[in-house]
């Protein structure tokens, strides 16, 4: 086979040649990150800093396929201190959570217990059933909060009765929309389950938050736990990555499930180094964040504004009708002002990257329009009758009528 003219290469070179970099590109991430901390949307918005960067770089330069010295290492030190034996690099927390579930369930048919506002149950695409063929059964907690055994041992399904799917999995959430779970409730569900041979996972997405407010150790929040899933992305501000944590045998067959999946991922050093900063540095700051989502509900309290779950960690969930606003004006008015506030609803979420001037322009912009419907004859027996709010109501989307 004849090898190709320079001329032709240099084409060919050319059509595949990519420079996603701009002429404005500093100025546009300037602007990215002033918009970031003003948008109380998300915690996973957050971006890497220059320090971060800058450790990041120094990060090893394996396959974590193979071998990642860095990944490894940090691996190492997350399963230290949650107490457990090994753990494994992981670029979601969705599949963290889901690869966690395929790894503990043997052989169908088995079920899965959630909160019905779990993550595991409401946000992942249906994953438990689609990846490990399990049927769930999300509660509803009585006390409106959080799961107790009281909710629980009800609803588990046990025997050999053939019409059914045993329970095999207890999954709880720690926060769940930023509250927490006492933890005297959660050794109590654990000490149970294991009386039952049934397994305990911990979504701990946001369990960083959990420490950071009560002082526990991550070692007596994850010892209820055959596994927990702990994001980096979310408070911490990586810019990717969860690392699942468990037994040994359980982390080699996980790891091979990672693999199945296709998260099977390669040069993570400087995933490794932003996480290892992140944990450094970031995890001290979330004391910061918890007071600013406190100054939000308090501000918000003091306007009349109602509060449909209160900021126990980095969120809250707020209602605008007791002084007669709707949420798609909030919304829609947030986007006008000179420097815009970006929210898509009920949840306000601060984070590391919060401007504490953001949260004072919410407050004043929400006076504003209270003023405004003052104004225009509104007053407070105008509004709708209060109902019952459900779990699945807290989460409202703005969406202007038609």
């Amino acid at each position: 086979m004849s090898s190709l003219t320079n001329i032709r290469f240099a084409e060919l070179a050319q059509e595949i040649a990519c420079d996603v970099h701009s002429e404005t590109q500093d100025d546009d991430n300037i602007l990215k990150v002033q918009e970031i901390s003003r948008t109380f949307v998300s915690d996973t918005i957050t971006v890497p800093t220059k320090e971060m960067n800058a450790y990041a770089l120094g990060a090893s330069l394996g396959d974590d396929v193979y071998f990642e010295p860095s990944t490894a290492f940090l691996e190492t030190h997350v399963a230290k201190i949650t107490g457990k034996e090994a753990g494994l690099f992981l670029p979601t927390g969705t599949m963290s959570n889901q690869v966690a579930i395929r790894t503990h369930l043997q052989q169908p048919p088995y079920s899965v217990i959630t909160d019905a506002r779990a993550h595991i149950y409401r946000m992942e695409a249906g994953g438990a059933a689609f990846h490990s063929g399990a049927n769930s059964i999300p509660i509803i907690p009585a006390n409106e909060h959080h799961l107790t055994w009281e909710d629980i041992e009800p609803r588990i399904v046990s025997g050999t009765d053939v019409h059914v799917a045993p329970t095999r999995i207890i999954a709880l959430e720690n926060t769940l929309n930023g509250t927490i779970i006492p933890q005297d409730d959660v050794i109590e569900i654990s000490k149970n389950a294991r009386s039952r041979g049934i397994i305990m996972h911990l979504d701990g997405a946001r369990i960083w938050h959990v420490a950071a407010e009560t002082g526990l150790s991550m070692k007596d929040l994850c010892d209820p736990f055959e596994s927990v899933s702990l994001c980096l992305s979310k408070g911490l501000g990586a810019p990717i990555g969860t690392i699942l944590v468990g037994s040994t045998p359980f982390i080699t067959k996980a790891r091979w499930f990672r693999k199945l999946f296709g998260g099977g991922m390669r040069q993570t050093g400087y995933m490794a180094g932003c996480a290892a900063y992140a944990l450094t540095y970031n995890f001290p700051m979330l004391p910061h964040v918890h007071a600013l989502a406190k100054r939000m509900q308090q501000g918000l309290e003091e306007l009349g504004v109602g509060i449909l779950s209160p900021a126990e960690t980095c969120m809250l969930f707020y209602d605008p009708s007791p002084i007669g606003v709707e949420y798609w004006e909030v919304v829609e008015r947030a986007a006008q002002l000179p420097d815009p506030i970006k929210l898509n609803g009920s949840r306000l979420l601060m984070h590391i990257q919060t401007s504490p001037q953001a949260i004072e322009d919410f407050l004043e912009l929400l006076r504003a329009l209270k003023e405004e419907k003052a104004a225009a004859g509104w007053r407070p027996e105008n509004a709708p009758p209060k109902k019952k709010t459900l779990f699945r109501d807290v989460y409202v989307k703005a969406v202007r009528p038609t």
